[in-house]
């Protein structure tokens, strides 16, 4: 890489640090092409992005941003993971890593939070955004047909009681 080319992919990936819900940081030594090629598609699917950047390079993008805490991460092969959504990077990478065992989740980072390994396995663990807006939606709407219901059923009583009477002044 040439100095240009290093100045704007640390520009580049510290714009990623400081935009990105997630970020997690794996060793990768020995994977094959396919096996990331592979891993990126699954990652891309999901609306993330795995890089693979040299640590150097990656330590002075981690500068000023909040997730400066993880630069101790970055030792060996390693890449990065990460989302704007705080669950999806975890979770493909800790599906993955469970198929490959190339893949070994070193830590990462959640805003100003440094994450471990175990921390991130539990945040992989986590419904998505998208799941927990569905759930929320669904507590949301349920009460709301109760009330319906209730509400309506004054209304469809009285019908039935009018019902009834026209029912006995025709037969009269």
């Amino acid at each position: 890489m040439e100095r240009a080319e290093k100045r704007e992919f640390v520009t580049e990936l510290n714009e990623v640090f400081k935009a990105s819900g997630s970020v997690v940081v794996a060793h990768y030594a020995g994977a094959t092409v396919a096996q990331m090629n592979d891993f990126r598609s699954k990652m891309r699917a999901a609306g993330g992005t795995v890089k693979v950047a040299k640590n150097r390079l990656a330590k002075i993008a981690l500068q000023g941003t909040e997730a400066e805490g993880m630069s101790n991460l970055f030792k060996g092969q390693t890449l990065i993971a990460y989302s704007t959504d705080p669950i999806t990077a975890p979770k493909v990478v800790m599906d993955f890593a469970k198929t490959n065992d190339k893949i070994i989740v070193l830590g990462g980072a959640m805003g100003t939070t440094t994450l471990n390994a175990d921390a991130v396995k539990s945040l992989a663990t986590l419904p998505s955004l998208d799941e927990l807006r569905a759930k929320l939606l669904g507590m949301i709407q349920t009460p709301a047909t109760r009330i319906a219901g209730v509400v309506a059923a004054p209304a469809s009583q009285l019908v039935r009681v009018f019902a009834a009477y026209a029912k006995k002044d025709e037969a009269a």
